[in-house]
């Protein structure tokens, strides 16, 4: 799909130095660093959902299953 966006001059010259060291279009960097941004968006969303789910769940381990870690790291193989 093409598009028409409107970038600051300074970052414009900056993507051109980095798509010519890359060797890669401009198209191929926008599109790139794009599909970063929203990958990273998407991966906080699923982190702020999880962490509403289990923000409220008790984290320390039992005592119990401490011990039995404990216990089996003591064995000799």
């Amino acid at each position: 799909m093409k598009v028409a966006v409107s970038i600051p001059d300074p970052l414009f010259r900056r993507a051109e130095r980095l798509a010519r060291r890359r060797k890669v279009s401009r198209s191929q960097l926008y599109a790139v660093a794009l599909e970063r941004l929203v990958d990273l968006e998407d991966d906080s969303e699923v982190t702020r959902r999880l962490d509403a789910v289990y923000g409220t769940q008790d984290s320390h381990p039992d005592a119990g299953l401490l011990a039995a870690q404990a216990e089996a790291v003591r064995e000799r193989w």
